[in-house]
């Protein structure tokens, strides 16, 4: 039996694909290199380009990779193989929105909760993400902060070790992510208590997060954010 959503004293959050829509950002930037090239592209191809080419050897820290992926994508979906739209595409993080109900849900759940992001972004992009969110966060750790990307538990471990130094433990927090692979199946193995927030519903598929190795029931279930703020107030009513 899951613990009680209002016992908790903190809430840790994955940014990129949970609280931005960074498939909307990235398709909308290559459709537009697209039209200025003459062509049309199929935004759930790539989608999967991307991800196949992101989870290489070589990857750089994100956004800083896009560069690096785009080059590798360009061909297959016939835009301009050159460094300049890959710059552009890095750069369109500074532009991409939450979802629609991330920040109301947000600022909700910041009246009951020490909000902490969780990110593999680097931190110049989540500061553009905490603007766009409306600074909602009691604290936050990016690629930059932890030297490592989810799913090690490294990164874990340093939010672990914070949270401990305001004297409480991983058993005060509540991990909501929407990725299987980068976080709900890891916080489960390292004992947090998680929820997923299942972008994704009603399209097949993992887009642009790579596919887990096998799927993890979470704790909670929402397919929004603003699912998770209703049951939230209902908890604690």
């Amino acid at each position: 039996m899951s613990k009680s959503l209002s016992e908790f004293k903190y809430m840790t959050f994955d940014v990129v694909g949970t609280l931005i829509d960074f498939e909307g950002g990235l398709k909308t930037c290559l459709a537009e290199i697209a039209a200025e090239a003459g062509t049309e592209i199929d935004g759930e191809q790539a989608l999967g380009l991307y991800r196949a080419a992101r989870y290489s050897e070589d990857a750089d820290l994100f956004p800083d990779d896009l560069v690096r992926v785009y080059l590798a994508i360009a061909p297959k979906l016939g835009l301009p193989a050159e460094q300049k739209y890959g710059e552009r595409l890095r750069d369109s993080a500074k532009s991409w929105k939450g979802f629609a109900d991330s920040a109301a849900a947000l600022a909700s759940l910041a009246k009951d909760y020490r909000l902490v992001a969780m990110t593999n972004a680097r931190r110049w992009a989540f500061d553009f993400f905490e603007k766009e969110l409306g600074n909602p966060f009691y604290a936050a750790f990016t690629a930059d902060d932890t030297g490592t990307e989810k799913p090690d538990p490294a990164f874990f471990e340093k939010v672990f070790d914070y949270v401990a130094s305001e004297g409480h433990s991983k058993d005060d927090i509540l991990h909501v992510a929407q990725s299987q692979y980068h976080d709900i199946g890891i916080s489960r193995k390292l004992g947090l208590t998680n929820c997923w927030i299942e972008r994704r519903h009603a399209e097949k598929g993992y887009g642009g997060t790579i596919e887990p190795a096998e799927f993890t029931k979470p704790d909670y279930h929402f397919t929004s954010m603003a699912g998770l703020a209703d049951a939230v107030a209902a908890a604690r009513a």
